[in-house]
């Protein structure tokens, strides 16, 4: 009896995933789909999943034609940076906030945390325009990166410390016996063995700096040039041509997926054990 009961509720629950599953990816299909259509077929058929016809030339045009190829590269340059800044301040702020003593550590720690249940929104948009416009990067995607590099996210510093306090402090200490000072126990000892907190931080930058659209908007609207690809691509929609664009939209949107897919689809294992380690030891 108890194992039917086992055996029912694992059914019920792969049900309960499909479902989900199905709801998560059906845009990520449509989207894939449609990027294969017509824009007459987009226009007058756009309920059909499948296209009548697979029109590979969308990815050409969009990327030629609609400047797609410059919006990557583009995003890539704001990513990269943004990737490799966050994660060295999120692991050395950890690092500070957990095996650091210094008058205060509590309160700033959980003050940062606070932040995550505060959603400011655009508020905070004019004062960094304004600081950015001090150091002259308003109108440089530089601007954009140094944003997301010290604009210092609670998540991160909230996974990057609870990695490191799962981190035997035995091993601090044998390093401190030879000789090793606070900063030098952090790169030669700690720093190598946060590679796993290191990839969920990045994988989570990377989502976030990829897919950043009001940032990247308000510093680029002078030198269209400089636009990532989001930003692109919604201003493709909003123009005169959009009515006849659909179809490069899409191709578009699907361009800008598949590099946030084949990242998390690299470092997933690091992903997982980067959150399940903090959390658990945490």
């Amino acid at each position: 009896m108890a194992s039917k009961r086992k055996i029912l509720s694992k059914i019920i629950m792969y049900l309960v995933l499909f479902v989900v599953a199905c709801f998560a990816l059906f845009p990520v299909f449509y989207t894939f789909m449609g990027s294969f259509k017509s824009s007459s077929e987009i226009l007058t058929s756009g309920s059909r999943l499948i296209p009548e016809r697979f029109v590979f030339e969308n990815y050409v045009q969009a990327w030629k034609l609609a400047n797609f190829r410059q919006y990557t590269l583009n995003s890539l340059f704001i990513s990269v940076f943004s990737v490799a800044g966050v994660i060295i301040t999120s692991v050395i702020s950890g690092y500070v906030f957990a095996r650091g003593h210094f008058p205060g550590k509590q309160f700033f720690y959980y003050m940062v945390l606070s932040s995550m249940f505060v959603s400011l929104g655009s508020l905070t948009l004019y004062p960094l325009m304004m600081i950015m416009k001090v150091v002259r990067l308003n109108q440089s995607l530089w601007g954009v990166i140094l944003i997301h590099v010290f604009a210092m996210n609670a998540t991160n510093l909230f996974i990057s410390r609870s990695y490191v306090e799962s981190i035997p402090r035995e091993i601090d200490e044998a390093s401190k016996i030879d000789g090793c000072s606070f900063f030098q126990i952090f790169r030669h000892v700690i720093a190598p063995l946060c590679t796993p907190v290191m990839a969920t931080i990045g994988i989570l930058s990377f989502r976030s700096s990829w897919n950043d659209y009001l940032l990247p908007m308000v510093f680029t609207m002078a030198n269209p040039r400089r636009m990532p690809l989001i930003v692109g691509v919604v201003n493709l929609k909003s123009s005169g041509e959009a009515a006849s664009s659909w179809n490069l939209m899409l191709a578009g949107t699907a361009l800008s997926i598949i590099p946030m897919i084949v990242i998390y689809l690299c470092f997933n294992r690091y992903f997982i054990e980067g959150l399940t380690s903090g959390s658990i030891k945490g």
